[in-house]
């Protein structure tokens, strides 16, 4: 319940005879489901051939076809099982086949590229040697040559770095068994049929949408499998590293992957920045910024312009010790219109106003991450032991649910100052049409910052105190108020994340996306059984 005490309005009270009567867990009942997560899989060297057979035998049920017909239709679509299914739809069996350069089994009694002799031998069109019908292979295309020449022609294509092989008839675009590929290179060159089915595996990971390395470093030797049609996701690797799937940079939601790789790049000289706006004077003729290490105050550019440098305003170069013919600066002055600005410093300032409270929660993070977290745990695991208290008073599970919406919340406002100094800056174009719109829109969006940034530091408020040296009432009220205040945070959250994606990413030019809110943050990829 709302009320306008002296925490401001946002502040909170409860009723001692509501609590008793409604009880503690009628705010976590009255609570809307969790959203269904969405399971990831982890996958690593020993585990990648099991997740390629996973797709391969469903397409190849699906459609009825050999494994490395369904490979090549699965790199042709990118391993988007979802993409194969609806181009069946749309085209039909043989036409998606035939798109995607697939050719199913000739019945030719008469093998193609080759020809028999008068007492059943085949002839091989590229050495002209007849051979017996157990010497000589068929593909799918009808073409049959003597082994030998395959498994040099194999032999070629693996030392150029082919994962698919294609039939060696000229003009021929049929991919080759890899069963007859594995077999002839083993007979000819064991060590390339190894190397070839390393290429095989590899492709699971190189042609696949939906598969990444997790970019942790040093590498942990996992890639991400996530849904065919899934793209602006955020994921957490098994190793603990939490990235975006689009760009693979450290998770960054609410901050597009665009307009985050700017902030990144921006923020490495961001203590330079800070230098030069607290140590340095702008000319107001060049804006180039001046430093003064000596001397009175009246400074002369290096453009001829003399400056003061107590308040930057131009002045001319007669002057004392003490003062500047001409010039005060001592009394405070609102900027008239149509006089010239710095717009260097301003553009520096704004950058250190978003830059300073990206960094300030990105600290309190931290230490609510590593100082309060052990704390907390602590905490629950005392209440938990206290076997003399009822089981409801035992329970700690809301302070772990609560601390992990703080972390969750600390990261999204820090975030999100990062994605307002753009947004509302000069850098990013936005649709003329919709510029008075962008006005109506920043106001909603700073509201819910504010209100989010007034709610987050309550909460980690509450989650400082000692409960366990609470008697019982104090803890029933302070469970009460962490509850609230996690749910608040968590409405809070999602309703900045729909007005960035809904209101705000619409107006730009530039198409951007954002990954949908979790409450608990990036769901965890779960490790592939062997």
């Amino acid at each position: 319940m709302a009320s306008d005490d002296e925490d401001g309005e946002y502040g909170y009270f409860y009723d001692d005879d509501d609590a008793e009567e409604d009880g503690v867990g009628a705010l976590e009942d009255d609570a809307p489901p969790p959203e269904r997560r969405t399971d990831y899989s982890a996958i690593t060297q020993e585990t990648v051939s099991i997740a390629q057979k996973q797709d391969l035998s469903t397409v190849m049920n699906l459609l009825n076809i050999k494994q490395h017909q369904a490979r090549a239709l699965l790199i042709y679509h990118r391993w988007k099982i979802d993409g194969i299914c609806d181009c069946f739809d749309r085209k039909g069996r043989e036409r998606m086949l035939r798109d995607a350069g697939i050719v199913l089994q000739e019945n030719n009694s008469l093998p193609a590229g080759g020809s028999t002799t008068p007492i059943g031998s085949v002839t091989c069109n590229v050495c002209f040697e007849d051979y017996s019908p157990n010497a000589v292979s068929t593909m799918d295309c009808g073409h049959c040559f003597c082994n030998g020449c395959w498994a040099e022609h194999f032999k070629e294509s693996v030392n150029s770095g082919k994962k698919q092989i294609r039939c060696m008839e000229v003009k021929c675009s049929a991919f080759c068994d890899e069963g007859t590929v594995r077999c002839l290179l083993f007979w000819k060159y064991p060590d390339l049929a190894k190397r070839f089915n390393h290429f095989l595996l590899e492709s699971y990971l190189e042609d696949n949408d939906s598969v990444k390395w997790c970019p942790s470093v040093p590498h942990c030797g996992h890639a991400i499998r996530v849904g065919a049609s899934e793209r602006y996701v955020e994921v957490e690797c098994p190793c603990g590293f939490s990235f975006c799937f689009n760009c693979a940079a450290h998770a960054h939601s609410p901050c597009p992957c665009t307009i985050w790789e700017k902030w990144s790049a921006k923020s490495s000289d961001s203590e330079n920045i800070k230098w030069i706006v607290n140590n340095t004077k702008s000319c107001p003729k060049c804006f180039k910024p001046i430093v003064k290490d000596g001397g009175c105050n009246l400074v002369r550019c290096k453009c001829g312009q003399y400056l003061c440098y107590l308040c930057g305003g131009p002045t001319g170069q007669d002057h004392t010790w003490t003062s500047i013919a001409g010039h005060s600066c001592n009394r405070f002055k609102e900027e008239t219109a149509g006089k010239s600005k710095d717009t260097t410093r301003q553009q520096l300032q704004r950058y250190t106003h978003y830059c300073d409270r990206f960094k300030i929660h990105g600290g309190s993070y931290k230490v609510e991450e590593e100082k309060l977290g052990p704390a907390v745990t602590e905490r629950v695991k005392q209440l938990e032991s206290n076997l003399s208290r009822p089981f409801a008073m035992r329970d700690g599970d809301w302070l772990t649910r609560a601390h992990r919406r703080l972390l969750v919340s600390r990261q999204v406002l820090s975030r999100s100052y990062a994605f307002a100094y753009y947004m509302f800056g000069d850098e990013l174009q936005t649709r003329p049409a919709e510029r008075k719109v962008l006005g109506v829109a920043r106001n909603l969006f700073e509201d819910q910052q504010e209100r989010l940034e007034h709610h987050v530091e309550h909460l980690s408020k509450v989650l400082g105190a000692d409960v366990l040296a609470m008697p019982e009432a104090e803890i029933v009220r302070a469970k009460q108020e962490t509850v609230t205040l996690a749910k608040t945070v968590e409405t809070l959250c999602g309703e900045m994340y729909k007005c960035i994606q809904d209101e705000l990413l619409p107006l730009l030019v530039e198409p951007m996306s954002i990954a949908t809110y979790r409450p608990d943050g990036p769901d965890k990829a779960k490790e592939l059984a062997a």
